[in-house]
């Protein structure tokens, strides 16, 4: 493939824009946003950067080719015209995933038999199985249209190599980073999640002022791939990155397990010095030395963990904690369930649009900054 080619951004529903954003502002070209990611046109370099160094992407996709198919033997002759061993190394493993939505093609099994016999003619590739490292071919069909993309990434860019240790319902770290965004903080001031778990929101927080690329732990697929340059890679990875403040995070929960799983995780991520763990009640909360922050959580919401009595009284503990004592910071509060975010008595503004957590629509929702004796400012 000659550059550039089309590179696409997977995203969460709603999130597209903030994705474009992050792009646009860590210098991809002409990021576009559209229904379910950000397409935008570069080489190798760019998809590399893409994994190593976008924090709210999920999966780098890169567009292989786009064609008409009617039938099968016309899908079957077109992807054979693709230059395979350019792409894909001799025997490689590979899975092939097809979907098809008002085509005349309409069987994705026989769709994905078919590209995967075309790959296979020209690389000796062989079916395999994702766990087992077999790189990924997608195969779109959709009015007709074939498109054919290649997954970069591997296992989805949230796993980082660094969360080994979660505890139930655990937040992505690219959803965690999107959220961050959401908020409108940009890493120079403090970051506290009162309902902590495995610290995944002041963990990426810390990261982020720190300056430290989220894949910077883990490998990908396209290291994989036929013509990859090693040596160009290494230096991409080993290239200085400043850091954006000297802010410290906060996390905070009662059970003593989750946070010995958070200060574990966040030693792996290399930022146990800018991070405060304590455990403790939400009535023990106090905002950490320092200018006013961003108070950001997801805690447990009735579908997922427990009963909705106990947790409206959690919820309405939490609101009276930050009326009272954060006078000056922002709050963000993820949950499935108005009723529990009402019950804290914070001045929300409308929600954010919905988004999947775990198959459960979810909603950012935004205070403050709050004023002193309880209101928004």
């Amino acid at each position: 493939m000659e550059a550039p080619f089309e590179i696409f951004l997977v995203a969460p529903p709603g999130f597209e824009p903030l994705l474009r954003d992050e792009a646009e502002a860590a210098g991809f070209p002409a990021p576009v946003a559209v229904p379910g990611g950000v397409s935008l046109r570069g080489g190798w370099p760019e998809v590399w950067r893409a994994n190593l160094e976008l924090r709210g992407a999920a999966r780098v996709l890169v567009r292989i080719a786009a064609f008409r198919a009617l039938h099968l033997a016309q899908l079957d002759r077109r992807a054979r015209r693709i230059d395979w061993a350019a792409l894909l190394p001799p025997g490689a493993a590979v899975k092939v995933e097809a979907s098809s939505r008002g085509s005349r093609i309409w069987h994705a099994g026989a769709a994905a038999a078919r590209v995967l016999g075309a790959v296979a003619a020209a690389t000796g590739a062989r079916p395999g199985r994702l766990e087992e490292g077999a790189l990924r071919l997608l195969v779109r069909l959709d009015d007709d249209l074939c498109t054919l993309s290649l997954d970069s990434s591997g296992e989805p860019l949230h796993r980082r190599g660094i969360k080994l240790e979660v505890g139930p319902a655990p937040l992505r770290e690219t959803l965690a980073a999107l959220l961050l965004a959401a908020c409108g903080w940009e890493g120079r001031t403090p970051v506290l999640d009162p309902l902590c778990g495995s610290g995944t929101i002041p963990i990426v927080a810390a990261e982020i002022a720190l300056g430290l690329a989220p894949g910077r732990a883990r490998a990908f697929a396209f290291e994989r791939l036929a013509g990859f340059d090693a040596a160009a890679w290494a230096a991409l990875r080993a290239r200085p990155r400043l850091a954006r403040s000297e802010a410290r995070m906060g996390g905070a929960d009662r059970d003593a397990g989750a946070i010995r799983r958070a200060a574990a995780n966040a030693r792996r991520a290399g930022v146990e010095a800018r991070l405060d763990l304590r455990q403790g009640a939400i009535s023990d909360l106090v905002p950490p030395p320092g200018p006013a922050g961003l108070v950001l959580t997801n805690p447990p919401w009735g579908v997922r963990i427990g009963e909705r009595r106990p947790l409206m009284a959690l919820h309405g503990a939490l609101g009276a904690v930050l009326r009272a004592r954060f006078a000056g910071w922002r709050v963000g509060i993820v949950t499935a369930d108005e009723g529990l975010a009402r019950a804290t008595g914070l001045p929300f503004a409308p929600p954010g649009p919905p988004l999947s957590q775990g198959g459960i629509a979810v909603r950012l929702w935004q205070a403050g900054p709050l004023a002193a004796g309880g209101g928004g400012a």
